[in-house]
């Protein structure tokens, strides 16, 4: 390794702790980390990482190095996809049944990444590098593939939302999108031997570097509201559709239903008996016409079944 390479890749790796303290400060300033504490965590977490494993980084202390830096690669991978589930939460904030069902995948996702991440490394076979160390690289790059879906779903549905692309969910989206994008195919020139391990290194750090001057520049600018057109209509439909298959109609919805039909059941029984007695009044006003002078009152008509006496 060239002393030229080296420094470049020592810049690289100095700038990625400076920049996100200026997410980190960005976030504290506009109260941000209320509304991502996922992704704020996230970022102190790298600049804390940073300040563990730069002392370390001895070829004396190599293989302590190594360790912790593998240890603190899988918290940052499981981080990450925490950031994912947080963003997708507030992107489907409106929409409440769709953001639970969306947590639901979420959490099978994470479950089905960690036992193909236990698979691989078991059908592995042994390396220098140790079962491990494969399992983080198998769950790191299922969390970049996610990650890089996620901002195509935002391209793609970000109108039927109203989401707008200056909004801090997609910000925060396609700066994880962007650098996993690159990395899944950094991995994939290596893998054919196009690109060598130390330029493959030193674009993977400068993609890093892009995706938090993204974070930055997002945290920094204001945040538009959510956009409200004639396009929600159609993720409204999906809501109001898909809470009618999860929330079934309960026994005690009957209730109501059998309220409803003993209140006509009375209506009409009384306005059967009010005719009745108009009826029977009637009748009684007649009688009084022909057997009583006008002097007298009306007898007072008695109600159904009763006779009257003399």
């Amino acid at each position: 390794m060239s002393p030229k390479y080296h420094l470049l890749l020592k810049a690289l790796w100095i700038a990625h702790p400076v920049l996100q303290s200026v997410v980190a400060a960005a976030m504290i300033r506009r109260k941000l980390y209320k509304t991502f504490p996922c992704f704020f965590t996230y970022v102190v977490a790298q600049i804390l990482i940073f300040a563990t494993l730069y002392p370390i980084y001895k070829p004396e202390l190599y293989e302590i190095f190594f360790d912790v830096y593998w240890i603190t690669t899988a918290v940052s991978v499981l981080l990450g996809f925490k950031v994912i589930h947080e963003v997708f939460v507030d992107i489907f904030r409106p929409y409440h049944t769709l953001r639970d069902l969306g947590s639901v995948l979420f959490k099978w996702a994470g479950l089905v990444m960690l036992l193909v991440a236990g698979v691989t490394a078991a059908s592995n076979p042994a390396t220098q590098a140790g079962p491990l160390v494969q399992a983080i690289l198998t769950l790191q790059r299922s969390v970049r593939v996610i990650q890089f879906g996620l901002v195509l779903f935002l391209l793609f549905f970000s109108k039927y939302l109203g989401i707008s692309w200056r909004q801090r969910s997609f910000g925060v989206a396609l700066g994880f999108g962007g650098f996993a994008f690159m990395e899944l195919g950094l991995i994939a020139l290596r893998s054919g031997m196009y690109l060598s391990e130390p330029l493959m290194n030193a674009v993977n750090m400068s993609a890093y570097n892009t995706a938090i001057m993204t974070w930055a520049m997002y945290m920094w600018m204001k945040s538009p509201s959510r956009e409200c057109t004639s396009t929600l209509l159609k993720s409204q439909r999906w809501e109001q559709s898909l809470t009618d298959l999860t929330v079934p109609a309960l026994a005690d919805s009957l209730i109501p239903m059998f309220e409803g039909m003993v209140d006509r059941a009375f209506s009409r029984t009384s306005k059967y008996s009010v005719v009745s007695v108009d009826r029977q009044a009637t009748e009684a006003l007649a009688d009084s016409h022909t057997t009583a002078p006008p002097s007298l009152e009306v007898a007072s008509v008695l109600p159904l079944g009763c006779s009257r006496e003399a």
